[in-house]
């Protein structure tokens, strides 16, 4: 969490999974009057570095769009799922692009992620946290 001495600026936490060697990054945070000054890039790397010291090698994230936000959103995607993902655009500030800027790749998508929603995609990104150690022969 980032704070002044009034106001929660932001804030975000880490999963872990795959016993610890991924980590999922759930919702990051950041109070809209304090957007674009670098809160959500520090809070990034700090739970990176967390991650780091607890020996995970990668960091996931799944973001939605049910608001038709990107160039996915109200689409049918089981047919051609991966042209998509290929010709996404960002047509109204979704934060994919953002993600992408501090490191991840978007690596897929899951078409219909809620029950009578399958126009509202969510999609998943990935980072690499550390090497991962070479194997011994």
């Amino acid at each position: 969490m980032i704070s002044d001495k009034s106001t929660v600026l932001g804030w975000t936490g880490g999963i872990k999974a795959y016993g610890g060697n991924v980590w999922e990054l759930p919702p990051l945070v950041v109070h809209q009057d304090h957007r674009r000054k670098g809160i959500g890039r520090a809070l990034v790397a700090d739970l990176e570095a967390l991650i780091r010291e607890r020996g995970g090698l990668a960091l996931w994230l799944s973001t939605d769009d049910e608001d038709r936000m990107t160039s996915l959103g109200g689409k049918g995607l089981f047919q051609d799922t991966l042209k998509h993902l290929a010709e996404i655009r960002n047509l109204r500030n979704h934060p994919y692009e953002f993600y992408q800027k501090v490191g991840f790749t978007i690596v897929g998508v899951v078409p219909g992620s809620r029950p009578g929603q399958a126009r509202h995609p969510d999609g998943q990104a990935d980072k690499q946290t550390r090497q991962e150690p070479s194997a011994r022969l």
